[in-house]
C-alpha cells in the first residue's frame, strides 16, 4: 500500500544530512567529536524521524531542532562506555551480572604498576631463555592448597574442559546424576563433557548416589571419576552423596583419576570465620583428589580465572595440551591473581583485605551503623522522605553457598511521587548507575555491598532519580548534554 500524500509531504520536508551538519550547533560538536560519529548520529536521527512518519506516529512537519535533539541524545549515549561503574545495592557480593568480586587494593596496585610496562611474562630472568607464564603462580598455588602444582586458565568452565579433554577424550567420565548441573549462562556439565570429547556415564539418582554406583559403572573405557559441586542449588531431605575421599580411594584402586570440580571453591575454612560452609580446596587435595578446579573470581576474590591444582605430572600434561593456548590468561589476569592469592598467605589478612570475603563476614552492628548513616543522608536531600532501616536476608551469589541466607540490614525507601519500579529504573539510568532490589513497594539498599565510600555518589544518584521521576522525566539518562 502506497504512502498518503501527507506522509510523502512530511518525508520530503525532512532535512538532509548535509543541511544538519552545516548548523552552528553541529559545528560545535565537530570541534570536539569525530565527524564520522557526528554524521552517524545525524543520519540515525533523520532515519528515526522517517520511521515515525511512515509508522503514523509523527503527523506534523519535522523541524531542525527536533532532529538536533535526537542526534544530540544519540551522541551522548555513544560517548558513554558500555562497561560502567555501578553501585551494587543488591547485597549479593558475588553478583555475576555486576562483575562478581571487586578486586583487593593489592591487585589494583599490581595492575596499575604492571599494565603500562613490560614484565617477565614468558621470560626467565635467570637463564635468559623463554619461560612459562603460568609458572609464576604454580608454587604459590601449591603453598595455599597443599597440591604439588597449579595452573590457570580463563574460567572454571575452561578448567573443567581442559581436564576432561586432556585425560578423558573418547573415554568415559563417571558423574553422579545429581551433579549434572547447569551453571550460569546456560552452560551444562553434559555440554562441557561433549565439547571435551569425553563420554558421560551418569550414575545414581538425582538425590542419592552411593559409592557402589560408581564402582559398578567402572569399565575398560573409564578414564576418571568426577565430582561436581552443585553450585546453584541444593537437594535436601532423603539424600546421599559420595565424598571425594571415598571417590579417590576407589579411583586409585582401579588406576583412575579422581577430579573435584568445586565451582566457587574456598582457600580458607569459611566456618572458622563465621560463614556458611563452602568446600575448601586444601580439603579436597588432602582427601586424595588428583586434580581440583575452581574459580578465581568468586570466593577467592580475584579476576576471572579458572584455577587447576593437583599432581605435578597431571598439571604438566594439561599445560602441554594444544588447547592450553586457547584458554590461557594474559599478564593483567596473572598480575591481579597473584596479588590476590598472596593475601591468603595470612588468612586474617585475606578476610580483611579481599572484598568478597570482607563483605560476607561483616558484622551486623556495622551494617546497622552504615544504614543509620545512609538514612540520615537521604533525609538531608529528600526531607520528609519515607526512609527507614530494616533487617533482611541476602545471598553470597556466584554459585557460592547456595541456599544459605545471610542476615543483613537494608535501607528501605518508599518513593512518594512514583512507583518503586519506576524509581529503581531511574536509578539504573543515573550518571553512576545504582542496581537495587524492590520489596513490598520499597527500594532496598543493602548495606552488605555498599561501603561508606560510595555513600556520597549514591546520594547524588538517589537525588537525581527522585527529581526525574517527580517531574515525569524518568526516561532521561541522567547525563550531561554536550
Amino acid at each position: 500500500m502506497g504512502l498518503s500524500s501527507k506522509m510523502e509531504k512530511l518525508l520530503r520536508g525532512l532535512p538532509s544530512v548535509s543541511a544538519v551538519l552545516e548548523c552552528e550547533d553541529v559545528q560545535h560538536w565537530l570541534e570536539e567529536l569525530p565527524r564520522a560519529s557526528v554524521g552517524a548520529s545525524v543520519q540515525g536521527a533523520i532515519a528515526q524521524c522517517r520511521e515515525q512518519i511512515v509508522g503514523g506516529d509523527m503527523t506534523e512537519p519535522v523541524n531542525l531542532h527536533a532532529v538536533l535533539a535526537l542526534a544530540e541524545a544519540d551522541l551522548v549515549r555513544r560517548s558513554i562506555p558500555s562497561l560502567r561503574r555501578v553501585i551494587n545495592a543488591t547485597g549479593i557480593a558475588l553478583h555475576t551480572g555486576l562483575g562478581r568480586a571487586p578486586l583487593c587494593e593489592a591487585a589494583i596496585d599490581a595492575l596499575v604498576d604492571g599494565a603500562h610496562v613490560y614484565c617477565s611474562l614468558e621470560f626467565d630472568l635467570t637463564t635468559g631463555l623463554r619461560g612459562k607464564r603460568n609458572a609464576h603462580l604454580s608454587d604459590l598455588l601449591a603453598t595455599l592448597t597443599g597440591a604439588e602444582a597449579g595452573t590457570v586458565v580463563n574460567n572454571n568452565a575452561a578448567a573443567t574442559l581442559m581436564i576432561l579433554n586432556t585425560f578423558a577424550a573418547d573415554r568415559e567420565v563417571v558423574v553422579s546424576r545429581g551433579e549434572l548441573v547447569e551453571i550460569g549462562g546456560s552452560f551444562r556439565i553434559p555440554d562441557i563433557l561433549r565439547a571435551s570429547h569425553a563420554k558421560l556415564r551418569e550414575v545414581g539418582t538425582t538425590n542419592r548416589t552411593r559409592l557402589s554406583d560408581y564402582e559398578t559403572a567402572i569399565c575398560d573405557e573409564t578414564a576418571l571419576l568426577l565430582r561436581v559441586h552443585p553450585s546453584n542449588y541444593r537437594v535436601v531431605g532423603f539424600t546421599e552423596s559420595t565424598s571425594i575421599a571415598a571417590l579417590s580411594v576407589l579411583a586409585h584402586r582401579f588406576g583412575l583419576l579422581a577430579v573435584d570440580d568445586l565451582g566457587s571453591g574456598a582457600l580458607l575454612d569459611m566456618n572458622a570465620h563465621g560463614l556458611p560452609d563452602e568446600p575448601c580446596v586444601r580439603d579436597s587435595i588432602d582427601a586424595g583428589a588428583d586434580l581440583v578446579c575452581f574459580s578465581g573470581d568468586k570466593l577467592v576474590g580475584g579476576p576471572q580465572a579458572g584455577i587447576i591444582v593437583g599432581k605435578r605430572e597431571h598439571i604438566s600434561r594439561i599445560e602441554s595440551s594444544p588447547l592450553m593456548r586457547t584458554y590461557r590468561v594474559g599478564k593483567l589476569t596473572l598480575l591481579a591473581l597473584e596479588a590476590t592469592l598472596r593475601q591468603y598467605l595470612d588468612p586474617e589478612t585475606a578476610i580483611d583485605e579481599v572484598p568478597s570475603l570482607s563483605m560476607l563476614q561483616v558484622a551486623t552492628p556495622e551494617l546497622v551503623e552504615r544504614a543509620r548513616k545512609l538514612t540520615g543522608l537521604i533525609k538531608e536531600v529528600l526531607p520528609g522522605a519515607n526512609v527507614y532501616e530494616s533487617s533482611d536476608v541476602g545471598y553470597a551469589g556466584g554459585g557460592a553457598m547456595p541456599g544459605k541466607e545471610l542476615e543483613t540490614i537494608v535501607v528501605q525507601w518508599h518513593p512518594e511521587h512514583a512507583g518503586a519500579n519506576e524509581v529503581v529504573s531511574a536509578l539504573r539510568g543515573a550518571e553512576t548507575p545504582v542496581v537495587a532490589r524492590v520489596r513490598d513497594g520499597a527500594i532496598c539498599f543493602d548495606m552488605r555491598t555498599i561501603p561508606e565510600s560510595d555513600f556520597d555518589t549514591l546520594i547524588v544518584s538517589i537525588d537525581t532519580a527522585a527529581a526525574e521521576t517527580e517531574t515525569g522525566n524518568a526516561d532521561g539518562i541522567g547525563l550531561p548534554v554536550l
